[in-house]
């Protein structure tokens, strides 16, 4: 009997060996160190031209940002100049989206209408640090061609004690439930879901943020009684439609529990988003209210790749970053070796997952070396995923591209790509080669990426090549990634290589897009 393509033993088979793979790979990753040590490489030769590499850029308390308050103007250049040199080093280690906590625990770190300023800017909760942290944050990543994702904390509300936990309580006292000494949003009184959706809308309708984050969208752990998912449902579903009714290419994330439920032959040991805290997140990966998904991962060993897999397995088309407890690697924490962050980077990539580190202080800390090898494992750009499934149309491709060789480097012009989503703007990405045409699909070639701008300069003192060629394409606010303009001959005055870009001459005039 032949058996066609779309039979299901052939489906089921194939399905089955596919994990059979995945598994060995996993296995080949991850021989105990008591055999023969893994030798990671110093970087995958197989680099992906698409994989979000983020990082949790936490604000509670300062741990992460910012390290001083701001009472005065010194105050708040201190503060930018902290983040800016935050986000060049996460730059230089390929990161391409940030995960900024905007909402704090009933407390923001930008002038809201709803809650007041946390204490973590100014030094005093509800007080002005005279600035807007939230539009600078923008601003500086979409200047390094990095996406800015809005981590907005949900549930949790902080301490009954804490300022916004008292103004919430006073303003909406029957949203708020107090466990223990903490105070917490009730998932259960639809309040909730209407309170917390306006938070999003303002984020996202006064904002050019690319991303709204949820983070602890789920029950307390320490919650008395049964637990519905679809309480927790309720408020990505009412967060997920007004976020999109306003600006349809703003990614919808969260960061769920690790493990999503227990597997066939491996036990979440009682710690899952689906039964414990009714988190049930790849249910909104296939019902479309979510666009990517950020499980903490804080795991090792089995507890880590096969539900790594798991997660892959059910994306629904849709994208998975693994969230990497680097923070396990610190001596006060579980002192982890190095060798496990390396295995978990090198299998995430092989199973085609991006990669979240949790959290950016001890990246940049270079906690056992993780920033240095992050370097060198990310050593090629990379671009996000398009979110093809909300709008799949590419842009056109720009139609003049001008090159001018001087003896300070050359100087890129281009114009004329046409948009065809319905996002506010264009941004682009250059590529250059020693060859023609220049290899758009290899990351190697990648100079700039979500470019704002539409002319660049290239330094001829950092040139090694004899001569450059270039191309250029745009990219609309979903990812989508329009031909290539090529450069097909070049001048015979020195050229060299893509390093030591500068600052554009003129920047595009852009005007933030509003409802």
């Amino acid at each position: 009997m032949s058996i066609t393509t779309n039979s299901l033993p052939q489906k089921a088979h194939y399905k089955q060996m596919k994990r059979l793979t995945l598994f060995l790979i996993i296995f080949c990753n991850v021989l105990g160190t008591n055999a023969t040590p893994f030798n990671v490489p110093a970087g995958n030769p197989m680099d992906p031209k698409y994989e979000v590499r983020a990082v949790w850029l936490t604000t509670i308390g300062g741990i992460d940002w910012p390290r001083t308050y701001a009472h005065d103007c010194m105050g708040i250049t201190e503060q930018k100049r902290q983040l800016t040199d935050m986000l060049d080093r996460l730059k230089r280690v390929g990161v391409n989206t940030v995960l900024l906590q905007t909402r704090v625990r009933a407390t923001t770190i930008y002038p809201s209408q709803l809650e007041p300023w946390d204490v973590c800017m100014s030094g005093k909760a509800g007080r002005s640090p005279g600035y807007d942290a939230l539009q600078f944050a923008i601003d500086e990543c979409h200047r390094r061609g990095m996406e800015l994702h809005a981590w907005v904390v949900t549930i949790p509300i902080g301490k009954w004690t804490t300022y916004g936990c008292q103004q919430l309580r006073k303003r909406y006292p029957s949203l708020v439930k107090k466990i223990g000494d903490e105070g917490y949003m009730n998932p259960e009184l639809s309040g909730t879901a209407d309170y917390l959706t306006n938070i999003c809308e303002e984020i996202t309708s006064r904002y050019d943020i690319d991303g709204i984050h949820l983070d602890y969208i789920r029950y307390p752990e320490t919650w008395k009684g049964p637990k519905s998912a679809e309480n927790i449902t309720r408020i990505v579903r009412a967060i997920s439609r007004r976020v999109k009714a306003y600006k349809p290419w703003v990614k919808m994330s969260c960061s769920p529990i690790g493990k999503y439920d227990d597997l066939a032959r491996y036990s979440s040991r009682g710690w899952n988003a689906r039964r414990q805290v009714a988190q049930d997140a790849q249910a909104w990966l296939r019902d479309g209210l979510m666009d990517q998904l950020y499980p903490m991962m804080y795991f090792q060993g089995n507890n880590f790749y096969p539900f790594a897999i798991d997660w892959q397995e059910q994306s629904y088309g849709r994208t998975i970053v693994s969230g990497l407890g680097i923070y396990m690697l610190h001596p006060q924490e579980r002192n982890w070796s190095l060798n496990e962050v390396k295995r978990q980077l090198n299998v995430t990539r092989q199973i085609g997952i991006g990669h979240c580190y949790f959290r950016a202080k001890f990246l940049l800390d270079n906690v056992k070396g993780v920033y240095n090898y992050v370097r060198q494992f990310d050593h090629q750009p990379a671009l996000i995923p398009p979110m093809t499934w909300a709008q799949s149309i590419t842009p056109t491709a720009p139609t003049t591209l001008d090159v001018t060789r001087t003896a300070l480097g050359d100087h890129i012009t281009w114009s004329g790509a046409t948009d065809r989503s319905d996002g506010p703007y264009l941004i682009y990405n250059i590529y250059a080669s020693p060859t023609s045409p220049v290899d758009t699909n290899d990351p190697a070639n990648l100079i700039a990426t979500r470019y704002l701008w539409r002319q660049l300069d290239i330094q001829r003192t950092a040139i090694r090549s004899p001569r450059m060629y270039y191309a250029v394409t745009a990219i609309d606010r979903y990812g989508n990634e329009s031909p290539a303009i090529q450069e097909l001959t070049a001048h015979s005055s020195p050229g060299g290589s893509p390093a030591g870009l500068r600052r554009p001459l003129t920047p595009l005039t852009q005007t933030p897009w509003r409802k």
